[in-house]
């Protein structure tokens, strides 16, 4: 394993300092990559080019409602927010918490990372992973849509971080990933044969194979039975708090993204404390 001596302390502030900065980065993924993929489909079917260039870097950052462009010293992460008291630099429109948030959040989680696992290649494959899963459950949230360009080469990845066995063997990893497409793919089928609706979008169960190859095949029923839990959760109290209508469909993909985290730390934990408590 490659792991350099480094200061602990040091080590997590200066994962959390760049992962500060990826943050800031996803900001601009989750607001961007389903416009260009909705510009592409339009494109498409128009069989035009697009009139404009539209992608992660081009055009500058700019408030929506003034067209400021915005500019580096307003854009540190989390530091800029603080500084311009959540506002516009030119016109005071309020900027959404979120976009520190989704900076801190990167931070803490790669932060986490590192105080766990050391500073080694084990944190690296967690924060990439991590990343990815945070950009997949905001677009989600805002879209309902878990993007091929995200969840395809997350599954990669856990299939090539696990040909040297980081998490589990590539054996689990492939097994993982085939039954976590197959198991929410089954479900939907069987859901759509028997009430004539679909019951989740086939985002979901390439999210699913995703986490199968990072986890293995093991942790595929505790990461449907923890999405399953806590989406059923959030998803009364949303509704019975009138924030979200009985007939709109909820996204499924921020839970099983949540799962699956989860289970990448604990899940091994988690299991074995259930098999136990079955044995008792």
């Amino acid at each position: 394993m490659l792991s350099l001596y480094i200061d602990p302390f040091w080590a997590i502030a200066c994962a959390a300092l760049l992962a500060l900065c990826v943050g800031s980065f996803l900001n601009v993924v989750i607001y961007r990559l389903p416009i260009m993929m909705e510009r592409e489909w339009q494109t498409q079917i128009n069989e035009s080019e697009a009139d404009d260039t539209f992608n992660l870097s081009i055009p500058a950052s700019a408030c929506p409602k003034c067209g400021h462009k915005i500019r580096w010293f307003e854009n540190i992460p989390v530091l800029s927010y603080v500084i311009l008291r959540g506002k516009c630099a030119k016109c005071q429109t309020p900027i959404s918490f979120r976009y520190p948030f989704i900076e801190l959040l990167a931070a803490v989680t790669v932060g986490f990372a590192v105080y766990t696992f050391g500073f080694n290649e084990i944190s690296l494959a967690v924060a990439l992973f991590t990343w990815i899963l945070i950009s997949l459950i905001f677009i989600d949230i805002d879209h309902q849509l878990l993007p091929d360009r995200l969840t395809l080469p997350l599954l990669w990845l856990g299939l090539l971080v696990n040909s040297f066995e980081l998490f589990t063997t590539l054996e689990n990893s492939v097994y993982g990933a085939m039954a976590g497409y197959l198991s929410l793919w089954s479900v939907y089928w069987a859901f759509k044969l028997l009430t004539g609706k679909e019951g989740m979008g086939y985002g979901d169960f390439k999210l699913l194979a995703a986490l199968g190859a990072w986890v293995g095949i093991s942790q595929i029923p505790l990461i449907i039975l923890l999405s399953s839990l806590v989406g059923a959760v959030f998803g009364i109290c949303m509704i019975l708090m009138s924030k979200h209508a009985k007939e709109n469909p909820i996204p499924f993909g921020p839970y099983l993204a949540i799962a699956g985290w989860i289970s990448l730390y604990w899940g091994s934990m988690i299991t074995e404390s259930y098999l136990a408590l079955l044995r008792v």
